[in-house]
């Protein structure tokens, strides 16, 4: 007789946040202290319901609920207040298009970000982060954020659309974007049109921006069809747009939108990655210490990071994966539920908003002890939990995870390996932290800091051996 006890199904608890406000509902909390607004959420339940302006949505409050709901993109289709208003930005593509169409718009994109085309985008990354780091001079105040933004830029743009945008024109879509950025987050937590149809400067600054991201990329589209075909994303959707392949053709407005949706999600969320990096690093002594002793062994001679470093290079991929833990850039999102469903015992209509913050997950002390406290060190092979897994997600989750995770890791590791070997960044006297400005990404929008020059240090004991490939890290963030 088998008298093993039944398992019995969690029960979850659902609340409601207080202090709604007519017509604002919780968008002026979210909006003036959005991560202590998030924070206070789980003491009202599991699942918690907010509003933003007169709308009704639901938070997650738990990971094992933010995975029942990214697990089943057909119920929990890509919408809601965020994705409507990206898709004023971004169109119809990959990021913001319904799950219907989802499959094949990732199935022609997925091939130029594939982990086995890392290696050949190595050497554009390094280089791109030697000449931030050498143009750095010693002991000057330089502006991280900006760099940053210019880097990811740049090695987004290379990526996309090979050498079609000359500096001035990276220039201009990095500043673009950083605009566009600030004034989608207030659209998306105070949903009322009529309130961005008065013309006030930041309303004026956010259609400028708008308008010149949108013609920049026009103009290179309309280039590259008077010259030649080039092996890049853009010459992939071209090839498409001809009916090249098994595919439907693709229109030209589709191309359109996969360069500025790959565009936006390749610059922003990785350059405020590292801009947090460097500030954590700053404030953390001995994980900086650890850092810089792993490069100075691993590029004891000084050269570029290569493909075949990345997997010795253990503690700065900790790094990153500590910092997207920390000061996760990609902070909140919104699904809309496609038919009536039940989420933690709350019955939810068809059209249904429901948000979900990796931030929230990621601080949660229940996964995540001292989850304040930046250490690289969770992220050591064998060190995090299955729980800890399961609550980290960066990259989103299920058939809609982020399909650059893999490059992004190696990119955020590549730039933070070169940069690190070579200069060192200290706050500014008097330096006093203060809560992120929010965006629709979150991070040190505007950091600076003063730069030194570093020597590497012949290590003092023979370096640990290197972990065999696949093992550093256990790629943590890239599979959660």
């Amino acid at each position: 007789m088998n008298r093993a006890a039944p398992e019995q199904k969690r029960t979850w608890t659902t609340g409601t946040a207080p202090g709604i406000f007519p017509l604002f509902g919780h968008g002026i909390a979210f909006y003036r202290r959005p991560l202590a607004f998030l924070n206070s959420l789980p003491a009202y339940g599991d699942l918690v319901e907010i509003r933003l302006g007169p709308q009704r949505a639901w938070m997650v409050c738990r990971p094992e609920l933010a995975h029942e709901v990214l697990m089943d993109p057909h119920t929990f289709d890509k919408g809601g207040p965020l994705y409507d208003r990206l898709g004023r930005l971004m169109g119809d593509g990959l990021v913001t298009c319904r799950q219907p169409d989802h499959r094949e718009k990732r199935r022609l994109l997925q091939p130029a970000f594939r982990p086995g085309r890392v290696p050949a985008y190595t050497d554009l990354v390094t280089a791109e982060a030697e000449a931030v780091a050498r143009g750095w001079p010693a002991g000057q105040r330089v502006a991280v954020t900006e760099a940053m933004m210019s880097l990811t830029t740049r090695v987004i743009s290379r990526v996309l659309l090979s050498d079609s945008l000359d500096a001035a024109s990276a220039a201009a879509v990095r500043d673009c974007l950083t605009d566009v950025v600030r004034g989608l987050f207030v659209r998306t937590v105070v949903p009322i049109d009529a309130l961005f149809r008065i013309p006030t400067p930041a309303n004026r600054r956010y259609r400028r921006a708008l308008d010149r991201l949108h013609a920049l990329i026009d103009t290179v589209i309309a280039e590259r069809r008077r010259g030649t075909d080039r092996d890049d994303v853009l010459g992939t959707l071209l090839a498409a747009t001809r009916g090249a392949g098994a595919a439907p053709a693709v229109t030209d407005q589709e191309v359109h939108d996969h360069l500025i949706t790959l565009l936006l999600t390749g610059a922003e969320t990785l350059a405020l990655t590292l801009a947090a990096a460097f500030a954590l690093l700053a404030r953390h002594p001995d994980a900086e210490r650890r850092l810089h002793a792993e490069l100075d062994s691993v590029l004891a001679d000084g050269r570029l990071p290569g493909p075949d470093d990345l997997p010795r290079l253990v503690h700065t991929r900790c790094v990153v994966s500590e910092t997207l833990r920390h000061s996760s850039p990609g902070w909140l999102f919104t699904r809309v539920t496609t038919k009536e469903t039940e989420l933690a015992g709350r019955r939810l209509p068809a059209g249904a908003a429901v948000l979900y913050s990796p931030y929230l997950l990621h601080h949660d002390p229940a996964s995540f002890p001292d989850p304040e406290r930046f250490d690289p060190g969770r992220w050591l092979p064998g060190r995090p939990t299955p729980e800890q897994r399961r609550a980290m997600m960066p990259f989103s989750a299920g058939s809609r995870k982020c399909l650059g995770d893999e490059f992004a890791m190696a990119e955020a590791t590549l730039a933070l390996a070169t940069i690190a070997a070579r200069r060192r960044l200290r706050h500014l006297p008097g330096h006093v932290e203060r809560p992120p400005r929010p965006g629709i990404t979150m991070g040190p929008r505007a950091l600076v800091m003063i730069c030194e020059t570093r020597s590497p240090v012949p290590p003092t004991a023979a370096p640990r051996s290197a972990p065999e490939p696949g093992t550093a890290g256990d790629h943590v963030v890239d599979h959660a």
